[in-house]
């Protein structure tokens, strides 16, 4: 149904005369609105916070000893997770993004300031 009204509203603009001023600009919005409310709002993930901490924590161990320094909820859909890990070697940072699952892991070298 939705995707009939985007057609049809689609089919006006193309056919419509142009129009002065900011009208056209109006009517290629409400086409995006009716576009973006189809695909839907994304799902928050607020509760799944701990989930987060703790799938990130366990892909940083593989790394090291595990500090998780900071939870974020990013965007309604996404969480970021950061810390350290700690080897032998060298302390590294850590940034883990995740959604209903991990979605991205960025490991990096924690180099001292001079």
């Amino acid at each position: 149904m939705r995707y009939d009204r985007m057609k049809h509203l689609a089919l006006l603009l193309a056919t419509a005369p142009a129009l002065a001023g900011c009208v056209p600009m109006m009517a290629v919005s409400a086409v995006n609105m009716v576009a973006h409310g189809a695909q839907g709002s994304p799902v928050g993930n607020e509760a799944l916070q701990p989930q987060a901490r703790d799938a990130c924590a366990q892909q940083a161990a593989q790394y090291g000893t595990v500090d998780v320094i900071d939870v974020e909820q990013h965007r309604v859909d996404q969480i970021i997770v950061w810390g350290t890990v700690t080897d032998a070697k060298q302390k590294r940072s850590f940034e883990c993004d995740f959604g209903s699952k991990i979605t991205g892991f960025k490991l990096r070298p924690i180099t001292p300031e001079h």
